[in-house]
């Protein structure tokens, strides 16, 4: 049987779910964020007698207390307060720590210098702690791609129906392995849960990330139905350069995108490095990455049961430097 999950159960009702946005390492917040919520630490767990959290997933990289936000998550979920689905950071750490079964001495993602300095805060805050390491990552492998139940759905980047009906198919024999080649249809479907939809910027442009990274796509959002232009239908932090941004959404663009429409229920995703006072994207799905390791906002969204998502129910709290 394969280790990899598509979706699990959470025994509560939906309107006693706290949904916690990316946490990337910041474990005094992430601690911070669930007192303020009403979670006390019993038995070494943050529990509330009325309601438990799903995580939207990229627990790891990037923070200053990656083994401590890690452990705290994993406590609760193994408590059964909460769950957590996979972000595209997790689902990194495993392809780049999982060894290749097929050529040996190499791994499901080659260790480029740029796959390195993904996972490196990780690596590094585990270097005398690596029978933890591979415990969490035994532990991470079991980690569903998605979370629903009637009036809520919970994925890290991207709800596309198509692709999570073609995983629910195959994933019962689907192996780790396979991830190893970008090219397959496991690949691709993982990374668009995960990631999103990604689309190549035209040629010959491209542009430069806040992070150095020189890129050749970019980040869509998945809730227009007729997006005017490429700026209009960008969901990233970093801008498109103003000559990109202007050009039209051709046909065969629009053949690429996904729609979440308003007639499905509330969606919940990370991901994307918004910044600004939370708010509801549309009035069905929130996006709650506000930046936190960044010196942002670690934010929660508490659901009441309205199909309909207000900003008064956004919960955060700063990260101090």
């Amino acid at each position: 049987m394969s280790d990899l999950q598509a979706t699990e159960e959470l025994n509560v009702k939906a309107s006693h779910l706290d949904i916690i946005g990316d946490v990337h390492g910041c474990a005094n917040t992430l601690q911070r964020l669930l007192q303020k919520l009403d979670y006390q630490k019993v038995a070494g767990v943050y529990r509330n007698p009325q309601r438990k959290v799903v995580f939207v997933g990229d627990i790891v990289d990037r923070g200053p207390r990656i083994r401590e936000a890690l452990a705290i998550v994993r406590d609760m979920v193994d408590a059964g307060e909460a769950t957590m689905v996979l972000g595209n950071h997790e689902l990194h750490a495993l392809c780049y720590c999982l060894p290749n079964p097929n050529i040996p001495n190499h791994y499901l993602r080659p260790h480029t210098p740029r796959n390195t300095s993904i996972i490196q805060e990780t690596l590094e805050q585990f270097a005398n702690h690596s029978q933890d390491w591979q415990d969490h990552l035994r532990w991470l492998k079991q980690r569903p791609l998605y979370f629903q139940m009637p009036g809520v759905r919970v994925i890290h980047a991207c709800w596309d129906q198509s692709v999570i009906n073609r995983l629910a198919a195959v994933i019962p024999e689907a192996r780790w392995s396979e991830l190893a080649d970008p090219a397959s249809q496991l690949s691709r479907d993982v990374k668009r849960l995960t990631s999103g939809v990604e689309l190549p910027l035209p040629e010959p442009h491209i542009m430069l990330s806040a992070e150095g990274y020189r890129r050749r796509s970019f980040r869509a959002g998945f809730w227009q139905s007729n997006p005017v232009n490429l700026g209009a239908l960008a969901f990233q932090p970093d801008p498109l350069p103003d000559s990109v941004a202007a050009l039209p959404v051709t046909d065969d663009i629009k053949a690429q995108l996904v729609v979440y429409d308003s007639s499905q229920p509330p969606l919940f995703v990370g991901h994307y490095w918004l910044n600004g006072s939370p708010k509801p994207i549309t009035e069905n799905i929130a996006c709650l990455d506000y930046s936190a390791v960044k010196f942002g906002r670690l934010v929660a969204y508490r659901c009441d049961g309205r199909q309909t998502l207000h900003p008064n129910q956004y919960n955060w709290v700063y990260v101090d430097p």
